[in-house]
């Protein structure tokens, strides 16, 4: 009798309710095969949660590649012949071309197949490529029953794959879990300006590693946002070494594939709440001063100024004395004067303390603002400031992306950003220039600027928390303050009266989840 070697294979974890596949039925059917055609099976081997692409990575299918080298070996016994391979890339039939350089024949229930005679060539080929065409369709076929599950409002997953302190069955639906009250102080004091994870986490029992993503959930003012999918693309095939499966890389959806529905009535935080804590922690992640976590400043508008001529940041300089533009030590930069830092701060403290409380200065600020945009004569001059800074931001991502390509050197990668970023920060303090079409009304400036209702009695530290949560820059020329950039979501700006936001640039990087509102002071 002939020596064969049997090959079992399941694309995942064997279940036992699936019977026409899993190892016991292939066994079955196996020996069913080498009793028919009078067969003696040496070797068993067997492939669990193993991807039909992923065969020729396994340990085991090197070791059936070394074993039909052998004389005494004349096949390969398999339930069907998707079990031996589902190819995605052409260089997979290289298994194909073993079995014909090794003379092996591969037996099925209905018949072996010599790769080594025309019909048996072709129809190995044929074979192969439709194993592989069905694997691409059983996956998508699957994708889109969860696909209508998930708009339905449905969880798809296991219980594994929820998100700390929420629950699902099929009854109650999505549910908040006792936990998830520890999720709600943790939102209630990140708004209320302490924007350290790691305090947080320690003070709530959180890992502060994974403490920023639960913010980012929205799940937790109710709802139910699915943006990512995982990579189809055969490319994204990824294997742990042994070749088992493992997990495929997100991808963004397509705008019509995104999912955002309300699961939760009652969530733990409001969706303006929710939106507050996006624009305070997407802030946080730029490099800046400020809102770094385990630095604390010696000085109160540290991170917050920016020099009102060309759009750069200023630092401390002589000890503290000063603030300096950081333009000002490159050729042909910023012609800006030092500015002492006593006299500007009491000038910024007499600016939070009375006036943008004072019903007086915000009719002030609003005819000033309708009088600068009665006679602004191009029309269209801030979306040309803002095509601008599209295309620098485009231009710098592929300064970065030509280092990436070792393209470039460090140093030529570091000076040709610095000058991208010298425009941006140009074009920034211009856009703070340009007026905005709509009209501001009283109401929605008192709105912005009622956290400072408390700077009279705050401590140094309680300041930095409101300047944290409700300015992005402020901006100063010769001791003067001449515009405030002040953080708030879209929504809420068409809330109150439509006012048109733009996004900032916050040193460098386009925040993605907040905006700014510019107001022009001087």
């Amino acid at each position: 009798m002939k020596k064969v070697i049997e090959l079992i294979r399941v694309s995942g974890e064997p279940r036992p309710h699936e019977q026409r596949f899993n190892i016991s039925a292939q066994r079955t059917i196996n020996r069913h095969t080498a009793r028919r055609f009078g067969l003696t099976i040496v070797h068993s081997i067997e492939l669990v949660n193993v991807s039909g692409p992923a065969v020729l990575k396994t340990p085991e299918m090197q070791k059936l590649l070394h074993l039909i080298r052998k004389p005494e070996i004349a096949g390969v016994v398999v339930r069907e012949f998707s079990r031996l391979i589902r190819p995605d890339f052409f260089r997979d039939y290289v298994l194909l071309h073993a079995f014909q350089e090794s003379g092996t024949l591969l037996y099925l229930p209905e018949g072996p197949i010599d790769f080594n005679t025309r019909a048996g060539r072709l129809m190995g080929a044929v074979r192969a490529a439709i194993a592989g065409l069905e694997r691409n369709e059983l996956r998508e076929r699957i994708w889109m029953g969860k696909e209508v599950l998930r708009r339905s409002g449905k969880h798809v997953g296991g219980d594994s794959t929820l998100p700390l302190g929420v629950g699902y069955d099929r009854f109650r639906g999505w549910f908040y879990k006792p936990e998830a009250q520890k999720i709600k102080e943790a939102f209630l004091l990140f708004l209320s300006g302490e924007t350290n994870y790691l305090k947080i986490s320690k003070q709530l029992g959180f890992n502060d590693r994974t403490l920023a993503g639960i913010l980012r959930n929205p799940i937790h003012c109710g709802l139910r946002l699915i943006d990512q999918r995982r990579d189809p693309s055969p490319s994204a095939l990824r294997t742990k070494p042994d070749g088992r499966t493992a997990d495929r890389p997100k991808i963004k959806r397509r705008p019509d594939q995104v999912i955002r529905l309300k699961v939760i009535e009652r969530p733990l935080v409001t969706e303006q709440q929710f939106n507050r804590v996006q624009r305070i922690a997407e802030l946080k992640k730029q490099t800046h001063f400020a809102y770094h976590p385990t630095i604390k400043s010696p000085h109160l508008l540290n991170g917050f100024l920016r020099c009102g001529t060309c759009g750069s940041r200023l630092r401390n300089s002589a000890r503290g004395k000063y603030y300096v533009c950081n333009n000002r030590h490159w050729k042909h930069g910023c012609t800006s004067r030092c500015q002492p830092r006593i006299p500007l701060e009491r000038v910024i403290d007499q600016l939070f303390r009375t006036q943008v409380t004072d019903p007086a200065f915000l009719r002030r600020l609003i005819t000033l603002r309708e009088r600068r945009r009665r006679a602004r004569k191009n029309r269209n001059h801030a979306i040309d400031l803002e095509s601008s800074l599209d295309g620098l931001e485009h231009k710098r991502e592929r300064i970065l992306d030509l280092f990436k390509a070792r393209l470039i050197t460090t140093k030529e990668r570091t000076e040709r950003v610095n000058a991208v970023c010298r425009q941006i920060e140009a074009h920034n303090e211009d856009l703070l220039q340009e007026p905005t079409n709509e009209r501001l009304s009283q109401q929605h400036l008192t709105d912005i600027f009622r956290p400072f209702a408390a700077w009279r009695t705050s401590r140094k530290e309680q300041r930095r928390n409101i300047l944290r949560t409700t300015v992005a820059a402020i901006h100063v020329v010769e001791r003067r303050v001449v515009g405030l950039s002040m953080l708030l979501d879209a929504s809420t700006a068409n809330r109150n009266g439509g006012v048109t936001v733009r996004s900032s640039m916050m040193p460098f990087t386009k925040l993605r989840n907040c905006h700014v509102l510019h107001i022009k002071l001087a």
